[in-house]
């Protein structure tokens, strides 16, 4: 195998792998968005669970983080939840940063 062959697959299993871990890390951050959310929705025990695995359903809808945000948003209005769209989006930057270490320390 070549040199240049070489690189390439070595470059082709660094976005393979990079790609794995931002999978990973949106789940993980989905997960632990849905957590937060469900203890302002006045959720408790298996609810909290639930509500978590919906969060990270909804990230399925489409590509980006939209979805996400709103269903997360669309929860917090009908249950009369006071958060801005800011404090949400805050939120979901500061979990994945928190996902980000989480997956890397495991």
């Amino acid at each position: 195998m070549s040199e240049l062959d070489k690189r390439g697959d070595a470059y082709e299993n660094k976005f393979a792998h990079d790609a794995e871990l931002k999978f990973k890390a949106e789940a993980r951050r989905n997960k632990l968005l849905g957590h937060w959310a469900a203890e302002l929705l006045g959720k408790s025990g298996d609810e909290v669970g639930e509500y978590a695995k919906e969060v990270v359903r909804a990230d399925f809808d489409e590509p980006g983080d939209e979805d996400v945000f709103r269903k997360i948003r669309a929860d917090f209005d009908a249950a009369g939840i006071s958060q801005s769209d800011d404090d949400i989006r805050a939120k979901m930057s500061g979990l994945m940063a928190t996902a980000v270490d989480q997956i890397e320390s495991e």
